[in-house]
């Protein structure tokens, strides 16, 4: 893909799953990537794995529901880099105790719901407040963001995670919209089921199976697909794209 040739692009919530197989496409796609998690075992294992790869990467710990813990994320990547060209906002509070707990406007319970905005909507504002002057320092740069095809379809559970999710479109387009003349694009990627190992810990077979009945494709999603999209939406080749919402999905509601 062109343009992500010594660029440096943080992932926020790359230990893992989606964020994981970003971290190491962007790498193979020339970039220099930030691995930002709250789990910094996690982060250290995928930082060293691009790096055996002949890649270049940074492992960092931060927790992406407190303010300065996400400045950090961001003010390290400058003092390692001397700047920031994208970030790729992916992670979210997906425990048992916080996403298992998530049910119905009536019922949740109130920590759940507002544990879920502080890491899945108030984080991904502070990643984006302090990410933007990085980016108008460099002429512009690429924001993605991670929301979910539920915004659109609805959910009769997790009132919690779909609001969060929901609100991204309108910061997403916000940003776009405010500084997309000063070069800056930011644009959402939306995943269907994709069958990470938290995901195939939490999610029942008979989930599953109803979500790939629904399917256009022949198979549930991978980390690689979602890292693709992230990708293509970081790179120049995606210059031309703004304020956009994107379904990756194997075709779910065909949306």
């Amino acid at each position: 893909m062109k343009g992500l040739r010594d660029k440096v692009v943080i992932v926020a919530g790359g230990g893992s799953g989606i964020g994981a197989a970003t971290a190491k496409r962007l790498s193979t796609e020339g970039a220099t990537v930030v691995v930002g998690d709250i789990n910094l075992a996690g982060a250290e294992k995928i930082a060293a794995e691009i790096e055996s790869a002949g890649g270049k990467a940074t492992p960092f710990s931060f927790d992406l529901s407190k303010e300065e813990s996400c400045a950090d994320l961001i003010s390290a990547a400058v003092r390692e880099y001397g700047g920031v060209d994208g970030l790729f906002n992916v992670g979210a509070d997906l425990r048992k105790e916080t996403f298992g707990r998530d049910t119905n406007v009536v019922d949740v319970p109130v920590e759940v719901w507002q544990r879920t905005l502080n890491v899945n909507l108030t984080g991904y504002f502070f990643t984006c407040r302090y990410v933007i002057p990085e980016l108008l320092e460099r002429g512009g740069g690429a924001i993605v963001n991670t929301t979910t095809g539920l915004v659109l379809s609805g959910d009769p559970q997790r009132v919690s995670y779909g609001a969060s999710k929901a609100g991204m479109l309108a910061l997403t387009k916000h940003i776009a919209s405010r500084w997309g003349k000063q070069g800056i694009r930011a644009n959402l990627v939306a995943p269907g089921l994709v069958l990470t190992d938290l995901a195939l810990a939490q999610i029942s077979k008979e989930e599953q199976e109803a979500v790939a009945s629904a399917l256009r494709s022949p198979r549930h999603g991978k980390p690689e697909d979602i890292a693709a999209m992230a990708t293509f939406l970081l790179s120049e080749d995606a210059e031309w794209i703004n304020g956009q919402l994107h379904l990756v999905n194997g075709g779910y509601g065909l949306g």
